[in-house]
């Protein structure tokens, strides 16, 4: 038995299903976010959605510039076989978790309720992967493998 030659008409390989995964976690993340500030405003508190929103906002800027710090490191390194400095790169790195203490000192000195929203803002990228982790656990037991 042959296999049919990839086409426009054709569904995607399942290499290309799970090569889609970072854009497929941006996107729950999306929904994800304000979603989630309305639900915890209903049926929690204004501050802890605030909070939340905060942190949220804060770690999908995170997840999403971690991507192309990663990109840009492994570039440095290839292009110049490791004897260029990163500490550019570094420097970035350590500057977004700067950010995330700046911005939960400030949210913790308003309120206690705002410091937890945004802790469970700051872990919403987690609960996107896991989201994307069970769609391509179903994708693979849906293929046979």
């Amino acid at each position: 038995m042959t296999e049919p030659t990839p086409g426009p008409n054709r569904p995607r390989t399942d290499e290309s299903f799970f090569a889609a995964a970072y854009e497929r976690i941006v996107r729950i993340l999306a929904v994800l976010l304000p979603c989630l500030t309305v639900a915890f405003w209903i049926f929690f508190n204004h501050r802890f959605a605030v909070g939340f929103l905060v942190g949220g906002t804060i770690a999908i800027v995170n997840f999403l510039s971690l991507k192309r710090l990663v990109i840009a490191f492994a570039d440095r390194v290839i292009a110049s076989s490791g004897e260029r400095r990163s500490s550019g790169l570094v420097l970035r790195f350590l500057l977004r978790y700067g950010i995330v203490a700046v911005a939960g000192y400030a949210i913790f000195k308003s309120s206690a309720m705002s410091a937890y929203g945004l802790l469970v803002g700051l872990g919403i990228p987690a609960v996107g992967i896991m989201i994307e982790a069970g769609y391509e656990l179903y994708g693979s037991w849906h293929r046979g493998y």
